[in-house]
């Protein structure tokens, strides 16, 4: 590992192990509040990333829930990976303006992803995001998190962007307006004319010059995350559903795995840097379906 700034960025990885412990404490105890059969339960698995000379380049963690009384299918994911990036990544980075990144191909990434998928066509799909980057030249900080439901209601909606608006409102008042309009713009499917969902917030490259700032903020987002989204669930999970409520949500899920196959970054990245492809592909949908 580069051996700059070692201290911040300690301090990220830990915060990231943090909050995929709250989460997953927290979704666990959901699926065993709820009626049904045994609830479901994290398999935890360790991730490796493989460095192009075989030397170590860090890995991290991914714990996924499958087939629970609540949860169809969530994944929580924590990583730290670093190396040098390969061609076409370095590129990539590059062409958005990475200050040294040209020159430089070496890097370190700390973060935490998450999408939950629900049993539930009226509980409404999530992903959420947050991640600390950096390099020879620039140290930034990424993430959001944005709603994806089948059948929208509109007071869950409005929650959930109440709480990332506060979130946001406490460090910069200009930062949910601009942030939200970033995620319109970045979770939008081009090829169907569509939000993929209904929105939140998505930032990147967030380096203000006070790092301090910046990772205080991000913590903010990952700890609005629990209740922005478990109100929802709770609401939702025992609300009566059929065969047409399923087959809309297994379309849907479609054009969630259509997004994240053809344009997310997030998975472009993990792919292109050699991370361990079953936990940069965690975010698919365990069924869906096109018309």
């Amino acid at each position: 590992m580069a051996g700059e700034f070692e201290s911040e960025k300690a301090a990220a990885a830990a915060w990231f192990g943090e909050l995929r412990d709250r989460i997953v404490a927290a979704f666990e105890a959901v699926e065993a509040e709820a009626d049904g059969a045994a609830p479901g339960r994290f398999e935890v698995t360790r991730t490796h990333r493989s460095a192009p000379d075989g030397g170590e380049a860090g890995g991290g963690l991914m714990s996924v829930m499958r087939g629970g009384r609540v949860f169809e299918k969530v994944g929580v994911n924590i990583s730290t990976v670093w190396g040098r990036l390969g061609a076409r990544a370095q590129t990539a980075m590059a062409a958005r303006g990475v200050p040294g990144m040209a020159e430089d191909p070496r890097f370190w990434a700390s973060g935490i992803s998450l999408v939950a998928h629900m049993q539930n066509p009226h509980v409404p799909a999530v992903h959420m995001n947050t991640r600390m980057f950096w390099t020879p030249g620039a140290t930034w900080f990424g993430g959001g998190a944005d709603l994806n439901p089948c059948i929208e209601y509109p007071e869950d909606t409005g929650h959930f962007h109440d709480q990332l608006r506060a979130a946001c409102e406490a460090h910069a008042p200009d930062y949910y307006p601009r942030f939200k309009a970033w995620a319109d713009e970045y979770f939008f499917v081009p090829h169907r004319g569509r939000a993929r969902g209904v929105g939140g917030i998505f930032f990147d490259d967030l380096a203000t010059g006070d790092w301090a700032a910046d990772f205080a903020f991000t913590r903010s987002v990952g700890a609005a995350f629990l209740p922005a989204y478990l109100p929802l669930v709770a609401r939702r999970r025992d609300m009566r559903w059929g065969e047409a409520e399923k087959d809309t949500q297994l379309i849907h899920r479609g054009l969630y795995a259509e997004y994240n196959l053809v344009y997310d970054r997030g998975t472009k990245f993990g792919l292109e840097s050699g991370h361990d492809a079953n936990a940069v592909l965690m975010s698919l949908p365990p069924l869906a379906k096109w018309v």
